[in-house]
């Protein structure tokens, strides 16, 4: 292609002239085939491909839509069944009670709206568990226990808080060993940093996770 100011000739995709800088229109064939970028690893792609091709990430807005409305209905689902269950008063199977040895499955999705509705207060009786668990899951139950854990961490306005993230790191990495699962890195660095920023409801979620890989067996 040439340049329509100094007409020097300029090589095929180019923005600029490389003579006198001036701004190249982008070719008929270059406008049927606009460029895009995945928003998760940066990889360009031409035309509108539902996925990325190098990651695999969704590029399509339906398809986020369509996951976020999943994952809503799913919410919305949980929450109905557990208000059916509180009314015919059967909620025993939302709160499970660890055998000796074991640990329970909890529900993330239902802990979560539960935490959320209750502004937080639910949330308190998660991180008992939640700290109970982990240490059963570990291999370390004479650990603190999540009462000891609680109280602690508001007497010390959430200071306290802030190290046990960071040694849940190292539990989490003995849970993973136990599965056979390559331990790379610390988590203990990103439930500290989560903690730090007041997302510690994200932190209840990873660590919940991990626990219900190993949920019902003996440990």
């Amino acid at each position: 292609m040439n340049c329509p100011k100094c007409g020097a000739v300029c090589e095929d995709g180019a923005k600029f002239c490389p003579v006198c800088g001036e701004a190249l229109a982008p070719s008929a064939e270059q406008q049927k085939k606009p460029v895009s970028y995945c928003p998760k690893c940066g990889q360009p792609h031409e035309g509108n491909p539902p996925f990325c091709p190098n990651c695999g990430a969704s590029l399509s807005v339906q398809n986020f839509t369509d996951a976020a409305k999943n994952a809503g209905q799913s919410f919305v689902n949980q929450a109905q069944e557990f208000g059916q269950a509180v009314s015919n008063g059967n909620i025993n199977q939302y709160f499970p009670q660890s055998q000796p040895g074991t640990v329970p499955s909890r529900s993330i999705a239902l802990y979560i709206i539960l935490t959320i509705v209750t502004c937080g207060i639910f949330g308190l009786y998660w991180f008992v568990c939640l700290v109970n668990d982990l240490n059963t899951a570990a291999g370390t139950p004479n650990d603190t226990n999540g009462v000891v854990v609680l109280l602690l961490n508001i007497v010390t306005c959430g200071i306290y808080g802030l190290f046990w993230a960071y040694k849940a790191g190292d539990k989490v990495a003995l849970i993973k060993q136990r599965r056979g699962v390559p331990v790379s890195g610390n988590d203990g660095i990103l439930y500290l940093v989560l903690q730090l920023f007041g997302l510690g409801l994200i932190n209840y979620c990873l660590i919940q996770n991990e626990i219900n890989q190993v949920a019902g067996t003996q440990l």
